[in-house]
């Protein structure tokens, strides 16, 4: 954990955030077609789907996953049933631009839990290149205006994107404990589906109270079938296997600072797909933002 950064491992931890950012968007373009916690449990019934005949002897009852199932139980609520119910529940009322800049508070949440709960210090740097980004994440919810910032109200995406960020910073905290079984560890889908397997679970739970509330419409067509192929492929298998990957070899607190790439990607999509033009308060932003990554990698 937290190596030195190479090209191999930059890579890794930037595919997560472009797969991501596509995510975001296409959450919002199919907004109006399913409802937000049951496109989270169809994308990792889909996910599973793809990845079983690569890692189904990980679900075999002899597998040393379940002396283990506490850790994946937690890692599936975390990873799979919170973070991503939370986010396409953001996009509800919020745009895919402004939810990615929120989770621009990512590197904070994972230096404060890093300090208090998993007994890693911050160094200065990275508190430097934390305040930088927050800095970006501030400039963007008051939408670049100081009397805007002075009666600032959070609308409910932007609490659903904040539980969204604790969560997805516990869950890289505990991706880099060595606790786990070597076949599981060594094996990118057998890791993944072990926490699938506890994930659907609490994504099938949260679904099952989405409707119970009465919220169930589904329009199914062309536009929802292709947007779920691309997410269960890309932001689901693809970009949790990318970040698996940069955690471990970076650290969360290194690889926090990139998912606040996210929003530079998402811009361009956005803009690409959705017409949102990003405005000059986006353009400071993104410039804070990248120079809390750069400022963070720093090391004396």
């Amino acid at each position: 954990m937290s190596q030195k950064l190479s090209p191999g491992t930059v890579a890794f931890l930037a595919a997560a955030p472009l797969l991501w950012a596509g995510n975001a968007v296409t959450g919002k373009l199919v907004h109006g077609l399913i409802p937000p916690i049951t496109l989270n449990f169809i994308r990792w019934v889909l996910a599973f789907l793809i990845l079983l005949p690569l890692a189904w002897r990980t679900l075999r009852p002899d597998s040393p996953l379940w002396p283990h199932w506490k850790r994946y139980a937690l890692l599936g609520l975390l990873g799979i049933g919170c973070y991503n119910a939370l986010q396409y529940m953001a996009l509800q009322t919020s745009s895919p631009l402004n939810v990615t800049l929120v989770g621009g508070g990512t590197p904070v949440c994972m230096l404060i839990l890093g300090t208090l709960f998993f007994g890693v210090p911050a160094r200065r740097e990275q508190i430097i290149g934390a305040v930088l980004s927050v800095l970006g994440v501030v400039l963007v919810l008051c939408r670049g205006s100081l009397d805007q910032l002075l009666s600032l109200r959070l609308v409910i995406g932007d609490v659903y994107m904040v539980l969204a960020v604790i969560s997805w910073s516990l869950y890289s905290w505990l991706l880099v404990r060595t606790s786990d079984p070597a076949s599981i560890r060594s094996d990118w889908s057998a890791f993944l589906i072990a926490q699938m397997i506890f994930g659907l679970g609490w994504s099938g739970a949260f679904a099952a109270a989405e409707w119970s509330v009465g919220t169930h419409d589904i329009v199914w067509g062309w536009p929802l079938a292709a947007a779920l192929a691309f997410i269960c492929i890309g932001p689901a298998v693809l970009a949790y296997r990318f970040w698996g990957v940069g955690v471990q070899r970076a650290g969360p607190v290194m690889a926090g600072f990139f998912i606040n790439l996210t929003p530079l990607f998402a811009a361009v999509l956005s803009l690409a797909l959705l017409g949102e033009a990003p405005h000059l308060y986006h353009a400071v932003a993104f410039v804070l933002i990248v120079a809390g990554i750069v400022v963070s990698s720093r090391r004396k």
